[in-house]
């Protein structure tokens, strides 16, 4: 990772059924250009997802300018980005202790090597 980015982790889990999985991750092949302009312009240079049973992961890289809340607040202006959460709410459910309404949790830092 180069010196100047962050990166933070979030968690989410999937409603437990491999049929709905399956969908989720085809969304995922093929997200809407819309979402993916939001989050360039929200200033996450790169982002990943990872799966395990119906846990995610989600890693974002950012600079150090990077703000949650300019990112929530560029999401809420954006119809499309509104659209494309409340589809994949059809596929999400919150991690146990996450606010209502919250999906992805920021996960704690433990260790880096």
């Amino acid at each position: 990772m180069p010196f100047d980015m962050i990166d933070y982790c979030f968690t989410l889990d999937l409603i437990d059924d491999p049929v709905l999985i399956e969908e989720y991750e085809a969304w995922h092949r093929n997200v809407w250009p819309e979402v993916i302009s939001n989050i360039k312009a929200a200033g996450i240079d790169a982002m990943e997802i990872y799966r395990y049973g119906n846990r995610l992961m989600l890693i974002i890289q950012v600079k150090p300018a990077y703000t949650h809340e300019r990112k929530t607040a560029l999401d809420r202006a954006n119809e499309k980005v509104q659209e494309w959460e409340q589809l994949m709410w059809k596929y999400q459910n919150p991690v146990p202790g996450a606010k209502p309404g919250e999906k992805w949790v920021q996960m704690k830092k433990i260790f880096e090597l």
